[in-house]
């Protein structure tokens, strides 16, 4: 049995799986480069709980190996808070640590050459050879890149939207659903605990009216094409795979704008756990 742990930012996601069968539990995520122990305990804790109870529903079938796929894992060691954890409830189960970037190629692409892209509340990007990423590209985050992101969407629109360059029935419609004004926007921005998960939760408002709005139609195209531009047709021709709720709910948009520069998308997942359960399962 596997245990197979996808950790972003504002969710995880744990699930064992035998290859034929699984059962997944969603928790709070862990962002590893922030990572405080007192938070990763309390997750690893209530999941391995969780995942017990599960366990029975399977026989007790026992954890034989470990999988855990994190934003901000770039070494063995910046996992180490959840390593000390997962040591302490699952002791002598092997464990293995890697980058949410090499989770995403692994899901889309398996064992074949391919182009990985994490299209969630921010980007990221890279070329699979079938075994290890070959390139990438850095990100740059919300304020220098992350093109494609719901984040960047977000503060595109906002740009617009103070500057008084959104329609007005579409700046009213936001108004009312986000009770935004200029003090508000700049305080949440600047000073806000989480400014990229503030700027994401604006792009839905954005997608949602791509059919209705000349001027939305124009902005997403625009924010699509950086990212083929600066990320996507930098690498060598290959078939894209997609992970990514943002990425997953502009799929088709995607591979419309996409097919115009010869992009070929092979798959989007919402999360990469159903390609990740099978590329463990050979």
């Amino acid at each position: 049995m596997n245990l197979i742990v996808d950790s972003g930012a504002s969710k995880s996601i744990w699930c064992i799986s035998d290859g034929e069968w699984h059962r997944e539990i969603t928790l709070p995520g862990i962002n590893f480069s922030q990572a405080d122990p007192q938070k990763v305990g309390e997750v690893v804790y209530e999941a391995i709980r969780s995942i017990r109870e599960l366990q029975k529903q399977r026989d007790g079938s026992a954890i034989d190996v470990i999988y855990v796929y994190g934003a901000g894992i770039v070494s063995e060691a910046s996992a180490l808070p959840l390593h000390l954890c997962l040591e302490r409830m699952l002791p002598g189960v092997p464990k293995h640590y890697a980058s949410d970037l090499l989770g995403a190629a692994r899901a889309v692409c398996g064992r074949e050459k391919g182009i990985a892209a994490i299209l969630g509340t921010g980007s990221n990007t890279c070329e699979w050879d079938g075994e290890k990423i070959v390139d990438h590209i850095d990100c740059g985050g919300f304020i220098l890149g992350d093109e494609g992101g719901a984040a960047v969407l977000g503060k595109l629109f906002l740009a617009d939207y103070i500057k008084g360059l959104v329609p007005e029935d579409l700046a009213s419609a936001f108004r009312e659903e986000f009770q935004a004004d200029y003090p508000g926007i700049v305080s949440r921005v600047y000073r806000g605990e989480a400014p990229a998960k503030y700027l994401g939760s604006i792009a839905p408002f954005v997608h949602t009216r791509y059919d209705e709005s000349a001027y939305v139609r124009a902005l997403i195209t625009r924010h699509f094409e950086d990212f083929f531009q600066r990320t996507v047709l930098r690498y060598n021709n290959l078939p894209v795979g997609v992970v990514g709720g943002f990425g997953y709910a502009c799929r088709n948009l995607i591979t419309e704008l996409g097919a115009v520069h010869g992009i070929r998308f092979s798959k989007f997942y919402p999360t990469p756990m159903e390609g990740l359960i099978a590329y463990h399962a050979v």
